[in-house]
């Protein structure tokens, strides 16, 4: 008889969050038998949680642990790398490796985008970082939009970025400064996020001048950018995709699960659905 296998997601705090739902219906589409769980791990514990996770068939990382689970795997794919920072861990016979599908969530959802033309991206925290380099990977002439208090980060970013791309074309600027037409607008900062939903990253000025729309925040599942997107007949989608493709792409990692775009636009729906729901109760 074939023994449920094991999956969980690891953070701290946990609070709700939608990956043991995506990954259900994930296995479930499979026909896999799978027990998804949440594990949450304070950063004091991570160490001696060792062994409850290399008892898993594989695991996800969230907040605080990316980076700390470094030292605990054998061996970095070539995308955990690249970040330094690992959301995603399959135990091969034993042997605890790690990728980041926070990168291909990305790439995935905007595969349709002109991501070699004029980029703002807005935000240069963790998930900004990743897509500024995602972006710059595939030719775009980039600003970074920040404010005042990020400007240090930013400037080490850029520094670390020129370094290992001379040729990339990156700059930063402060948002509030910014007035010009850009072919992608990206948002990685929490503005407009659940609860504070009537809040805009950029002013209207520049949603008039770009054409297409990308926001990381899936809660609303339709932010103000997205929304003020679409008012004005551009191409706009919220942060919703993004979760489910790198849920997809462990899947593929884990035991070399293939989804159909039907599938897996089904769970984004399912799940924008679900987070509506939520809402509507609060």
């Amino acid at each position: 008889m074939s023994t449920l296998e094991q999956y969980t997601l690891i953070g701290h705090p946990l609070g709700h969050s939608m990956s043991p739902f995506i990954h259900k219906k994930l296995f479930a589409m499979s026909g896999r038998k799978a027990n998804y769980t949440l594990t949450d791990i304070a950063p004091e514990l991570l160490a001696s949680r060792e062994p409850f996770l290399r008892g898993m068939q594989g695991f996800n990382i969230t907040i605080p642990h990316k980076m700390a689970i470094i030292p605990m795997v054998d061996a970095l794919d070539d995308s955990a790398k690249r970040y330094q920072s690992v959301n995603c861990v399959h135990n091969q016979d034993g042997r605890l490796v790690g990728y980041n599908t926070d990168c291909d969530g990305f790439t995935l959802s905007v595969q349709d985008y002109p991501m070699d033309g004029k980029v703002l991206l807005i935000g240069c925290g963790g998930v900004g970082r990743m897509i500024a380099t995602e972006a710059l990977r595939a030719g775009a002439d980039l600003t970074i939009g920040i404010i005042p208090q990020d400007q240090a980060l930013v400037e080490a970013f850029l520094a670390e970025t020129k370094a290992a791309m001379p040729a990339a074309k990156v700059r930063y600027a402060y948002t509030t400064d910014i007035d010009e037409p850009f072919d992608v607008l990206i948002n990685a900062s929490p503005v407009g996020m659940y609860p504070k939903v009537d809040a805009c990253p950029v002013p209207d000025r520049l949603i008039d001048q770009a054409d297409y729309f990308f926001d990381v925040i899936y809660n609303p599942t339709k932010t103000l950018l997205v929304r003020k997107a679409l008012e004005r007949g551009k191409v706009a989608k919220g942060g919703a995709a993004m979760l489910v493709l790198q849920a997809v792409r462990a899947h593929a990692i884990w035991y070399g699960a293939h989804f159909t775009a039907e599938q897996i636009m089904f769970i984004i729906t399912e799940m924008e659905a679900q987070i509506d729901a939520q809402n509507a109760e609060m």
